[in-house]
């Protein structure tokens, strides 16, 4: 055989191999995932974020033909989860996100991790109020009462948070900063660790996260005196929010985002994720397993997602450095 039909014969094999390996790849992609998926909570199980994982494990696991697990890995205000799912690039690992993600990097600049640099985002997941609470006994009986009665006044009023640098001790530097009522923050390990001493009074107040207080507010444990979300929480009937109050800085919400580490799932994977995610937060189901936890889904492009992401970090992180707010 003459050297030029050699040629010919081995352009032909080059490029019907190059077709071949063209076709195979999204083929490849639909192979995503190929082994068990496995979401990180960076917190204790029990939780909002638990809970609303394992309820999404549930939903995506049938959709992606592969198990969907839960992998609870708590401590460091968050840092210690959030870290170990940056750090995996296994291609089969997500990270349920929250608030303190974000706010972790400002609050302490050597937590090890940078949210925009380490993950890729897939889309919000849920949001929830929180609720400004007194015990039932307090004579406190609105925000207008707290003002009138305690602006500029000492000592300052003790107000329970479930750590320094979390939501409820944030969202009280913010309503100190903005009303000119004094706080004494005081720390616990967890909203259940706080909760005894706020409804027996030794604390004068706090700003928790509605699925945790709904119940005491209900039986008259405690008292609410407004809500951080943008409407008048459903199952809080009379409670006014910050907004309609001339408040909007205390318009804070806690959330719940899905992410993953970055660079670790095909594009084709997270654009996956992304449709089946919404799928499930618009599903009968997960809307009632929500509505039971005082939560609501959130469902968000991936693109937004980040940018919200961005966005909240600058907010705490602006709130932080004003405040001189420091790690314990």
């Amino acid at each position: 055989m003459n050297p030029s039909c050699l040629k010919t014969i081995s352009r032909r094999v080059i490029v019907a191999s190059g077709l071949g390996l063209l076709a195979a790849l999204p083929a490849l992609a639909d192979t995503w995932p190929s082994r068990t998926v496995r979401i990180i909570v960076p917190f204790a199980p029990g939780g909002g974020a638990d809970v609303s994982a394992r309820v999404l494990a549930e939903q995506l696991a049938p959709q992606l033909g592969q198990a969907v697990i839960v992998e609870n890995k708590p401590g460091a205000g968050s840092a210690l989860g959030v870290n170990a799912a940056a750090q995996s690039k296994d291609g089969h690992t997500l990270l349920m996100g929250s608030n303190s993600m974000v706010v972790n990097p400002s609050f302490n600049p050597a937590i090890g991790y940078d949210v925009a640099r380490d993950f890729d985002p897939i889309g919000m997941v849920s949001a929830q109020p929180l609720v400004l609470v007194v015990p039932a006994n307090s004579p406190l009986k609105s925000v207008q009462d707290l003002i009138s009665q305690h602006k500029g006044k000492t000592p300052p009023l003790t107000a329970g948070n479930s750590g320094i640098g979390t939501l409820a001790h944030l969202s009280a530097e913010i309503f100190e900063a903005e009303t000119g009522v004094a706080f004494t923050p005081v720390p616990y390990r967890g909203e259940s660790a706080l909760m005894p001493d706020l409804i027996g009074g030794q604390v004068a107040l706090g700003f928790l996260n509605l699925p945790s207080v709904a119940t005491h507010i209900k039986s008259g444990k405690l008292r609410a005196l407004a809500v951080s979300s943008p409407a008048p929480a459903p199952d809080m009937p009379g409670v006014p929010t910050f907004r309609s109050l001339n408040l909007p800085s205390l318009e804070v919400q806690g959330w719940a985002t899905l992410v993953a580490p970055k660079g670790s799932i095909p594009e084709e994977g997270l654009a996956r994720l992304e449709s089946l995610l919404g799928k499930a937060l618009a599903s009968e189901a997960v809307k009632a397993r929500f509505a039971a936890l005082n939560v609501t889904p959130v469902i968000q492009s991936r693109q937004l997602t980040g940018q919200f992401l961005k966005a909240e970090g600058a907010r705490y992180g602006a709130i932080i450095k004003a405040r001189g707010i420091k790690p314990e």
